[in-house]
């Protein structure tokens, strides 16, 4: 006997068929030629909807678990995962789409895995590097004034200004980590309050303007409203972000350029943008400008300083505001990072 549909559908055939047979032989005035017939169709009949019924809704259906179960155990998901998982009423189905949905689960679990593995690495190697260089540069200075030079009140001035800066930049390095850390794991809470973001870009601008000069670099407030622009933001943390995109645009501006900042509102949102005239970002790389200690020219970078996690943080704190940042850019011409927040109303008195 064939362990199949066929082999199951001609047994059963043949036994609804010769029970079909007996049951009618045992009626009286029952020809031959009456019983042959009716063995036939009820053989025929049997046979068709008993292997139709076998192939199409279980055996076909075993046979696709057990390929589905067999390209898991070898790994392959993909071309598994790509059924479709829908509801049906054969539970043997439903049993294959269980196995298809657990595949897809599976699979995403071992892909998350394997970008938090990649990314811890990567962290862990970018935190390594970006300790070290503040830290060998102050335990240099502080050797040499140990070895002898600390005699010489010049040296000892020079070298220990060296080292009080490079302990700075590790001072501000650690604290981005914090905020960054903490950003993520959700300790960091966004005090929500009606805020002029005109008024506080004046203050940056203020407090960037000595930059700025060093450059020559004209900061622009673009059509200032002087009813004010009103949002819902965390005012620290706005400041924050304000600071990182002008800072950023200070950094990477041409001599003689400028950093402009605009507004524009529709029914429920701000929309906030920082131009400037700068270097540009190449079109490969924006994708990856706010993920932690990513620089476009690494070199170019380190010397216009800052600690690599400036626009990470922009870009979680934008987020914590149900907000998203984007940017354009183009070589040689300049970026716009812009961004659209919840506007405020301020209070009437």
């Amino acid at each position: 006997m064939l362990l199949n549909s066929k082999g199951f559908a001609l047994l059963l055939a043949t036994s609804i068929a010769l029970i079909t047979a007996a049951f009618l032989f045992l009626l009286d005035h029952i020809q031959f030629t009456v019983l042959v017939v009716a063995f036939c169709i009820s053989f025929a009949a049997s046979f068709l909807l008993i292997y139709v019924s076998l192939e199409f809704l279980i055996f076909k259906e075993i046979q696709n678990i057990y390929i589905g179960i067999d390209k898991i155990n070898r790994k392959e998901f993909k071309s598994y995962t790509e059924q479709s998982i829908q509801s049906s009423k054969n539970p043997l189905k439903r049993l294959n789409q269980e196995i298809a949905a657990y595949a897809v689960r599976k699979q995403q679990e071992i892909e998350e895995l394997r970008k938090l593995e990649t990314f811890r690495r990567e962290f862990i190697a970018d935190v390594s590097h970006e300790l070290k260089t503040p830290i060998f540069a102050a335990q240099g200075f502080v050797l040499t004034l140990l070895d002898g030079a600390v005699d010489d009140e010049n040296v000892r001035y020079k070298f220990l200004k060296k080292a009080a800066k490079s302990l700075e930049g590790l001072n501000l390095l650690v604290q981005d980590l914090l905020v960054l850390s903490q950003l993520e794991s959700g300790d960091l809470t966004m005090q929500l309050d009606i805020i002029d973001i005109q008024d506080l870009t004046k203050d940056v601008f203020e407090q960037l303007e000595e930059k700025a000069g060093k450059k020559s670099i004209e900061l622009l407030l673009k059509n200032p409203k002087p009813e004010g622009v009103y949002i819902t933001a965390d005012p620290v943390r706005m400041t924050q972000v304000m600071t990182n995109l002008i800072l950023n645009g200070i950094k990477y501006g041409n001599e003689g350029g400028y950093v402009a900042v605009y507004f524009k509102e529709d029914d429920q949102r701000m929309a906030v943008a920082v131009e400037d005239n700068g270097i540009g970002i190449p079109k490969e790389h924006i994708k990856r400008i706010f993920d932690r200690f990513y620089r476009v020219e690494k070199s170019r970078s380190k010397k216009q300083g800052g600690t690599g996690l400036g626009l990470a943080i922009v870009k979680h704190i934008l987020e914590k505001h149900n907000a998203k940042i984007s940017v354009q850019s183009v070589i040689e011409q300049g970026s716009t990072f812009s961004f659209k927040i919840d506007k405020g109303v301020p209070d009437k008195l």
